[in-house]
Order: C-alpha cells, then sequence, then structure tokens
C-alpha cells in the first residue's frame, strides 16, 4: 500500500512518502513558514518518486497536539490534497510519532512524550510498543503544568521512561526526575516517517475516513479556538 504522511504540527515541518515499499521523506524547522513549505515538499517527494496523489492508497496527517496554527496548517492541506485525489485519511498523534521515531531509531519501548504547550504546560502521554511494534498510549493525552506531571504519571509510569519531546528542556528541574535518558532529548519533534508506520497500521485496521471527517486534537480544550472552515 502506498501512502503520504504529511505533520506541521510543531516547529518542524516533515512529509514521508512511503511506494512500493520504498519511503522518500523530508523534514525541515521552519518555525512560521508551514504554510509555505509544506506543498513544496510534498511536490518534492511526489516526483522524486514518479507518482501522483491518485496513485496513493491513503493521506496520514499530524493531528495534534501541537501548535493550533500548525495542526490547522496540515489538516487543512491533509484535507485539501484528499478531496481533490478522492483518498481516504487517517490522522495520528504527535506525541504517538515521537514515541515510534524512540522505538524505531532507539529501540526503546517505554517512552514519555512531553511538548512544551507554553503557558506553563505541557502536552504528554505515556506509550509501550505492542506486539506489532507500534507504541501504544497507556493513558489519555494531556495538558499539564510541569510541576503536576510526575503526580500525573505516578500510577501510569511508576519508573523513569526514555524522554521525547521539547517539554523535557523546556521544564527541566521539574520533569528531569520522568527521563531515564540524559540531557537534551535525541527527539524533540514529530516526524513524518514514523507517522507512516502508525497510520498504515490505522488504515489496516479500517479507521481511514473521508476527508470531511479530518479532525484536529488539540487537547487543550480551556482556550477559545475557531474549528476549520466549515465545520463550526
Amino acid at each position: 500500500m502506498n501512502y503520504l504522511a504529511i505533520d506541521a504540527s510543531t516547529e518542524a515541518c516533515s512529509v514521508a512518502l512511503q511506494v512500493n515499499d520504498n519511503v522518500y521523506s523530508r523534514y525541515e524547522l521552519c518555525p512560521q513558514s508551514h504554510s509555505l513549505r509544506l506543498l513544496p515538499m510534498i511536490d518534492e517527494l511526489l516526483k522524486e518518486a514518479d507518482v501522483t496523489l491518485q496513485q496513493l492508497d491513503g493521506l496520514i496527517f499530524g493531528q495534534g497536539p501541537g501548535s493550533f496554527t500548525g495542526v490547522r496548517i496540515g489538516v487543512g492541506v491533509a484535507q485539501g490534497l484528499a478531496f481533490s485525489a478522492n483518498l481516504p485519511v487517517v490522522g495520528v498523534s504527535s506525541l504517538q510519532a515521537m514515541a515510534q521515531s524512540a522505538f524505531e531509531q532507539y529501540q526503546q519501548k517505554q517512552v514519555i512524550a512531553a511538548i512544551d504547550a507554553r503557558m506553563n504546560e505541557v502536552y504528554n502521554g505515556y506509550f509501550i510498543v505492542d506486539d506489532n511494534n507500534i507504541m501504544q498510549a497507556q493513558c489519555d493525552e494531556a495538558v499539564t503544568p510541569p510541576e503536576k506531571l510526575a503526580q500525573h504519571f505516578a500510577n501510569i509510569a511508576p519508573n523513569a521512561a526514555y524522554g521525547v519531546g521539547t517539554g523535557w528542556d523546556a521544564y527541566s528541574a521539574q520533569l528531569s526526575v520522568l527521563k531515564s535518558n540524559d540531557g537534551s532529548p535525541e527527539i524533540l519533534f514529530p516526524n513524518a516517517v514514523a507517522m507512516l508506520t502508525i497510520g498504515a497500521a490505522k488504515f489496516s485496521q479500517g479507521l481511514g475516513v473521508s476527508a470531511e471527517e479530518a479532525q484536529p486534537v488539540y487537547v487543550r480544550d480551556t482556550v477559545s479556538w475557531q474549528k476549520l472552515p466549515g465545520r463550526e
């Protein structure tokens, strides 16, 4: 099966394309430039793989949590492309994608993902690899003040786990006790390559939906934020 994955939920912008078991990818740190870079990156990959959107079997998008603006850009682009090519879509958590990268790159099987959510909070989730080598959430993703995160994970993750995401550096004094790896995490942002793995598994489970059903996941519900156009 051939899939395109895109993510713009954090400062990183990434695109990955799987065609006939070959993977093509682009990854850039480009804060404030996602709307300018995402479509050109997609076009580059399609040309490199010599395929069109219509030849793909589905589209995978980073659903958040992360930057409100970035998440909206990613979902909007995914919807537009899926509509144009009549493709089903699945959303993938940015936290789960980072945990998946930790497993694929560093063979880590227990991961806490923490993204700096600003406003003195972190988006967070705890993941353990399953029998199919997919990192699965062990609790609902949340947005939590850093000083309360240890208490939040006390019964969920009793031992220190491998840490990924920007939250560890932003709140190192409060969070370091939860992390087994020293220093700045090797993985700071989600990558669309890892989203290919998770998204393909979701498609195989029949979880693909139509483009109009693509939904962002902000996690933080205490901030007023308009829904995507047409979703009011």
